[in-house]
């Protein structure tokens, strides 16, 4: 007797696509038969400079340990993170990447029946999780490709349990200030639980920026998450967390999986909190990146979403998929979001300068061979 497996697995996963990830350099490299040390990616949004070398030492100082199980409770990472910012090791939840953590707070605050609310545009984790446990996500509509906050407090109902807000948002890099965020916030009823996502929080500058962690004694239905995949280059290791209040702590480590971080990813993010000067550096060439960037899309006369990560999100036009295939063959590896409702652009990572050339010049022999195609009316 044939069994029908889709009709075993629950409604809410039925329907979900699998979240797709930018693509490996090793596959691009058997695809087409290239170099994987000529390739460049630039589409994960990942730390050009390579791991910080106090990450490096941790890990080789861990490795004799690991036939033993990590500690569940994570003491040594949480004792670094409540040096580092000021809050109580009891605030803090830790993840297998931040991406965990989402997870966890959905299945623990949302049910079937409930809303989950998040923007358009908005990190394609979020509307993920929420189909997959059976909530009923609330997609408000963007402004200027970001978070319509007045819109999205609107959006909230008496089934609102969670409230999502990327800032700044991925993958349109758009960021709110502090009035903006708070004004929100004020808003939002206390039996409603806001996930303020501060994944690239490293990344921004401004007197204006909020650090959600400032604000967490003044709302206490707010939980803060962040990541050590970006700006401390650990993206490999999958480490995150959130910090909140130790009553809302308290309901996401009974639901979290039981050594759900493992010892070398511990060790590495515990190091790499010191590594001052690699945060530093990580932030200086991110800077320099994204105005070499900025510059060559002007000249080339492409329209950006100007953007507060460690990426940027370049409109090509209506041949974008043509574009990026392009791309590929010439061996650079970029994220089209096409999936995220925006079939017109690119998102790129911020690279090396030598990477963020070679991007450049590709870019261009792309669009201009496209573009010759479409215009000969040659199929492309």
């Amino acid at each position: 007797m044939r069994t029908d497996i889709e009709s075993l697995a629950v409604k809410g996963v039925q329907a979900l696509s699998p979240y797709q990830p930018g693509k490996p350099v090793s596959e691009l490299a058997r695809e087409f038969g290239l170099d994987p040390d000529s390739i460049v990616k630039l589409a994960s949004n990942e730390n050009p400079l390579g791991p910080s070398a106090k990450a490096l030492s941790a890990i080789k100082e861990t490795l004799a340990d690991i036939c033993r199980y990590p500690d569940g409770n994570g003491f040594d990472l949480k004792q670094a993170l409540s040096g580092r910012y000021g809050i109580g090791p009891q605030q803090i939840t830790l993840g297998n990447g931040s991406n965990d953590v989402l997870e966890v707070i959905t299945r623990c605050f949302a049910a079937p029946g409930d809303e989950v609310v998040y923007s358009q545009y908005a990190f394609a984790v979020y509307p993920l999780v929420t189909q997959a446990i059976g909530a009923t996500g609330v997609s408000v509509p963007a402004r200027d490709y970001g978070h319509d906050l007045d819109a999205m407090a609107d959006a909230v109902t008496d089934r609102t349990k969670l409230v999502f807000v990327a800032n700044p948002n991925n993958p349109t890099g758009t960021v709110h200030g502090g009035r903006a965020i708070k004004a929100f916030l004020d808003r939002i009823p206390g039996r409603v639980l806001v996930v303020l996502d501060e994944a690239y929080c490293e990344y921004l500058q401004g007197d204006d920026y909020v650090d959600g962690l400032s604000l967490l004694g003044r709302y206490p239905n707010l939980i803060v998450t962040r990541t050590f995949s970006k700006a401390w280059g650990l993206a490999a290791l999958r480490v995150g967390y959130s910090v909140s209040s130790s009553e809302i702590a308290s309901f996401l480590n009974r639901v979290r999986q039981p050594f759900n971080v493992d010892s070398i990813a511990m060790a590495a993010a515990t190091a790499v909190l010191s590594d001052d000067q690699y945060l530093q550096r990580s932030c200086e060439i991110n800077t320099r990146g994204m105005a070499q960037l900025e510059s060559a899309f002007k000249e080339m006369k492409l329209a950006y979403i100007p953007s507060a990560g460690n990426f940027i999100s370049v409109e090509v036009g209506e041949h974008a998929e043509q574009i990026n295939q392009s791309l590929l063959e010439q061996g650079v590896i970029v994220r089209p979001i096409g999936g995220y409702g925006l079939p017109r652009h690119l998102r790129v990572s911020i690279g090396l300068p030598e990477e963020n050339e070679r991007l450049i010049a590709a870019l261009a022999r792309a669009i201009l061979a496209v573009t010759a195609a479409a215009t000969n009316g040659a199929e492309v």
